[in-house]
């Protein structure tokens, strides 16, 4: 992975704003109708090619897709055997506690807010069968970077607790079944780095599972849930290089108070405990951005690299570079400036309007700049 060894680099967390109408037809496949998937795979690979094009333009380093190949959360069942669409309900952690401490807000944002959309169900033994699937991913993003010059490429993949949070009829204990995942994604996850790629790790599930338990569990019994979630995460990562992966976590990409949030100081050693080089974590948003201290008690191990969000999808304001500058440089008197990658909170697709994630991005370069120019002169 690049360092910041001059300057502050930049990236982000993953999901860009889809083209107009790829979303429409991602969103006719979400409402089970059919679509031209032939058309649908070149509004992918075009979208790709320009995308790429577009990152660079806002002055960002490490690049991804956009994930334009997937359309809803349920994909990767698509690239797994053994699962089959179920009503978001039949997780059971399919609500939240921040849903019923302010249930007139969310009933009004998302009416009949009792489970949106369908989760993955597992009904039998677990494989891999995403081979073409991935391929064409990296077909297309390397097709897109041809003749550019691309500092560094990233392409994301789902963590086995986060996907495993929905519903198991087929293993027989909770361990299984996230090992399983773990065992079935280690193809996805090793097909990245060969490719010449970064791999992202996407777990949200690592915090904010533990505002969807109910009742609220002791943080001792939440940190054993989470750990046996990590485990099966690292044996998905068995043997590959540490220094070509990174763990993004978030508090979820929901738009609400937040209130519930478990505090990073309860949970970062775990996330520390996933065999990675860098970690991404929100940093920007009001419940999260107060956290920066937590890394005054805890040492990032030595060779690590942190990306905190600077920019976030939590509201529509763009953040001014100056900002943006004075949390990297916080972060980097901290960890050290060499330590440190400007990000966002989370994947900005679908989350504000594409005009504004185009110019928090173009916010988030202006920030890494200015914080550059005052830490190395």
């Amino acid at each position: 992975m690049i360092h910041s060894t001059d300057r502050i680099v930049t990236s982000h967390a993953g999901s860009l704003p889809r083209p107009a109408e790829l979303l429409e037809m991602n969103r006719a496949k979400q409402r089970g109708e059919e679509v031209d998937e032939a058309k649908r795979a070149e509004l992918v690979r075009q979208g790709v090619h320009d995308v790429v094009r577009q990152q660079l333009d806002v002055g960002l380093d490490s690049i991804n897709d956009g994930e334009f190949s997937k359309t809803v959360f349920l994909d990767y069942a698509n690239r797994m055997s053994g699962f089959e669409p179920a009503p978001y309900t039949a997780s059971p952690l399919y609500r939240r506690r921040n849903m019923i401490e302010f249930q007139d807000f969310f009933n009004e944002l998302y009416p009949g807010r009792g489970g949106i959309g369908m989760q993955p169900n597992c009904v039998g033994p677990i494989t891999y069968i995403g081979q073409d699937a991935i391929k064409t991913d990296i077909d297309n993003f390397k097709a897109a970077m041809a003749g550019l010059n691309v500092p560094e490429a990233f392409l994301p993949a789902i963590a086995p607790g986060t996907f495993g949070r929905g519903s198991n009829q087929y293993y027989k204990t909770e361990e299984e079944f996230l090992f399983a995942i773990g065992e079935a994604m280690h193809e996805e996850y090793k097909a990245v780095i060969d490719a010449g790629f970064v791999l992202q790790l996407d777990d949200p599930g690592l915090p904010d599972t533990w505002d969807a338990i109910i009742p609220e569990p002791s943080i001792e019994e939440y940190r054993k849930f989470a750990q046996m979630r990590i485990e099966a995460l690292n044996h998905g990562l068995r043997g590959l290089p540490e220094d070509r992966i990174r763990y993004h976590i978030c508090w979820g990409s929901w738009h609400g108070p937040h209130t519930n949030d478990i505090p990073l100081e309860d949970i970062v050693d775990l996330m520390l405990m996933v065999n990675a080089g860098c970690y991404s974590l929100e940093a920007a948003n009001a419940r999260h951005e107060h956290e920066w201290r937590v890394w005054e008690d805890t040492k990032l191990p030595d060779g690590k690299l942190l990306m905190p969000g600077v920019v976030s999808h939590a509201t529509n304001v763009v953040e001014h570079p100056r900002l943006v500058a004075d949390r990297l440089i916080r972060y980097a008197n901290v960890v050290g400036k060499e330590n440190v990658i400007a990000g966002t909170d989370c994947g900005m697709g679908g989350r504000v309007h594409p005009s504004i994630a185009w110019a928090k991005f173009k916010a988030l370069s202006e920030g890494a700049a200015l914080a550059s120019k005052e830490l190395w002169g």
